[in-house]
């Protein structure tokens, strides 16, 4: 009600097949709270089971066939976005697996166009971290489901990251944080990637003396007449016999005894 637009939701689940998968939960809790659903039906844990190798992570295969899906019911259904549960610690742990075993740059961004472009993915949660949204379940007392395929493979890349991100915390509070600004704060010309910057026509740009200078006209008080000098102090006969100069660019030079003065007077 409070949104600056009308829209409408449905819930969408897939059910993957999995051994143990609680199917009757989501379908209760939903209806309990009166929020339009659609449960998808598809056997993609047999099709991850058996092509992927015992030991090596099912993650990617399982996240490519389920978003296909979503896609598919998303066109059916009429939606006009998917709105996905990725939250920020979700967002850096991807930045940081593609940087570290990718050699890319890549994140997960709150707004985003599918290859095909055919529908608009958004991220409502990219902004929140993990705890916060932890204590807000806990307090609407959601019910979690979790997922037995990942959750039962050890030594996931994703796990290492979350648990360096977990120690950069607890050692420097506000790194976590800080890296994620960095995400909205890029600068492509201090970067090495010629598809965001044209580096090779980087030429320099032609003198404007109307504009910017190397060095901006300084502009000096006038000098008091009592500097605490005598007629007598041969400094103050110095002072008084370098008068100002102007350079060949219009410039005003103002000798060293005389900056140095005024630096005395504070």
């Amino acid at each position: 009600s409070r949104a600056p637009f009308h829209f409408d939701i449905v819930a969408v689940n897939l059910d993957q097949k999995q051994p143990g998968f609680p199917e009757h939960v989501l379908p209760e809790y939903l209806e309990s709270i009166g929020v339009p659903y659609h449960i998808e039906n598809q056997d993609t844990y047999s099709v991850v089971t058996r092509v992927i190798p015992e030991g090596k992570t099912m993650c990617s295969l399982c996240s490519r066939l389920r978003r296909g899906i979503l896609y598919r019911v998303a066109t059916e259904l009429g939606a006009t976005k998917v709105a996905l549960g990725h939250h920020r610690d979700d967002i850096l742990a991807t930045f940081f697996l593609n940087l570290f075993y990718g050699g890319r740059m890549k994140g997960m961004p709150p707004k985003l166009k599918s290859s095909d472009g055919k529908h608009i993915v958004i991220r409502p949660l990219a902004y929140l971290p993990e705890k916060d949204l932890i204590a807000y379940a806990k307090l609407k007392e959601f019910p979690i489901i979790p997922c037995s395929l990942c959750g039962s493979q050890e030594n996931l890349k994703r796990q290492e990251i979350n648990r360096m991100i977990g120690e950069w915390e607890r050692k420097f509070p506000g790194r976590a944080m800080s890296v994620f600004g960095a995400l909205t704060r890029v600068v492509p010309s201090h970067l090495m990637d010629p598809s965001l910057f044209d580096f090779t026509n980087l030429e320099v740009d032609p003198a404007n003396f109307e504009g910017d200078m190397a060095f901006d006209e300084e502009t000096f008080p006038d000098l008091p007449n009592n500097l605490g000098l005598n007629d007598n102090d041969e400094h103050a006969s110095a002072t008084r016999q370098a008068p100002a100069e102007t350079s060949p660019t219009g410039q005003r030079i103002i000798p060293l005894n005389v900056v140095g003065d005024l630096q005395k007077l504070g």
